[in-house]
């Protein structure tokens, strides 16, 4: 029995989501569909995040045991010639056996990417949001960097009943202006539900002059997700890379 990791970009436009449920059109789903016709037996994979309905990948990582006699090169072919186009397995490796794409991840990065202009680009328009206001990016700089250090995100979970700890680590919090593209960046040890969109919504609402950059640390402190802004579409959101740098701190969940 070997262990395999595989590398795997997406997009999301027409799943709901990476998680494998009963009866919907599935990242997790149509891969295991896959190695299952290929060894013969049901196989199951294990994404070390799990991507909501509408949200892209560029480097998911994945694991799965097999016994068979394919090359991890072999495998990728083979995946690759049949999967949809949308999605790709990038890369392909024997794991150590005790390999968990979830448990041993150190960080993620994902990346949030809004089309602030009243053209709208229409090659790109499934992976940006659209934004025809002006955005002032500095001061959603500055609100980024507020949220920089290990909180209390518990303002900024999707998940009301979550019972687990909502402490977070962010390292990164980035906004960018790249012509008419503002790109937000966010780097942590691992992230709640909605987090990162919610993280955006927050901060294109500083950028729109409904909040202030002073506003997010009483967001922080209140721990009330009622406090935070909206959660950003789907659409303009990428699982950008996985960490497992033995040298930053454990990954926690999501």
């Amino acid at each position: 029995m070997h262990n395999f990791r595989i590398t795997i970009a997406y997009d999301g436009s027409r799943y709901h989501g990476w998680q494998r449920l009963k009866n919907e059109h599935t990242i997790q789903g149509k891969i295991e569909a896959v190695l299952s016709e290929m060894v013969g037996h049901q196989v199951e994979i294990h994404g070390a995040g799990r991507t909501d309905a509408g949200v892209h990948a560029r480097a998911q990582v994945a694991h799965f045991k097999i016994q068979t006699a394919y090359s991890p090169k072999e495998i990728a072919q083979y995946l690759n010639r049949y999967l949809p186009e949308d999605i790709a397995v990038t890369d392909c490796a024997y794991a150590e056996e005790r390999f968990h794409a979830r448990l041993n991840a150190t960080g993620k990065r994902y990346v949030y990417r809004i089309w602030n202009s009243d053209v709208p680009d229409v090659f790109a328009r499934k992976y940006l949001y659209r934004m025809e206001e002006p955005l002032d990016v500095e001061k959603m700089r500055q609100a980024a960097g507020e949220l920089i250090g290990r909180h209390d995100f518990r303002a900024f979970c999707g998940n009301k009943k979550m019972k687990k700890s909502t402490v977070r680590t962010l390292y990164r919090a980035e906004v960018e202006q790249i012509g008419a593209e503002v790109r937000m960046t966010f780097e942590a040890t691992g992230f709640l539900q909605n987090m990162v969109r919610i993280l955006a919504g927050t901060l294109m609402e500083v950028g729109l002059g409904k909040r202030t950059p002073d506003d997010v640390r009483p967001i922080l402190e209140s721990g009330m997700r009622a406090e935070a802004g909206i959660t950003m579409p789907p659409q303009g959101l990428i699982l950008d890379a996985v960490f497992y740098d033995n040298g930053q701190e454990r990954g926690e969940d999501a």
